[in-house]
């Protein structure tokens, strides 16, 4: 009967573990992909205002100065679209990981609650015959 209970216990822990691992992997690449994709985003935004700001310091008048503020506006407005745009694509990622692990974890449950389904109308037979 032990042995039955420390087999049973075993399997739980290495499917648990199991599950653990594959629930780790899609975290650590959707963290991976997360982060390039805000690290790429960073990137452009810093390269579009370093360059702006590399014109503003070549213009040496006021006409210039004034014929360079558009393209600033122009470029605060890239720099949000860009940042917005990432911030939905890491949600809808993000999303779409977290209904993988629940997709996972469900069926988890689903084979659990059929173990434990199968055992208990084992036990059932087993007294049904016990008491004839």
């Amino acid at each position: 009967m032990y042995q039955d209970f420390n087999q049973q216990f075993a399997a739980a822990s290495r499917q648990f573990a199991d599950t653990a691992a594959q629930v780790n992997r899609l975290a650590l690449e959707n963290a991976e992909k997360v982060f390039g994709l805000q690290l790429a985003t960073f990137e452009e935004n810093a390269n579009a205002a370093f360059a702006f700001w590399g014109e503003i310091a070549e213009a040496r008048d006021f006409d210039g100065l004034k014929a360079v503020l558009p393209k600033g506006v122009q470029v605060a407005r890239e720099n949000v679209e860009r940042a917005v745009s990432t911030g939905q694509e890491v949600f809808g990622r993000t999303l779409k990981t977290n209904e993988a692990i629940a997709q996972i974890a469900k069926a988890q449950v689903e084979s659990a609650s059929a173990n434990v389904q199968a055992k208990a109308e084992e036990a059932i037979k087993g007294a049904a015959k016990a008491r004839k």
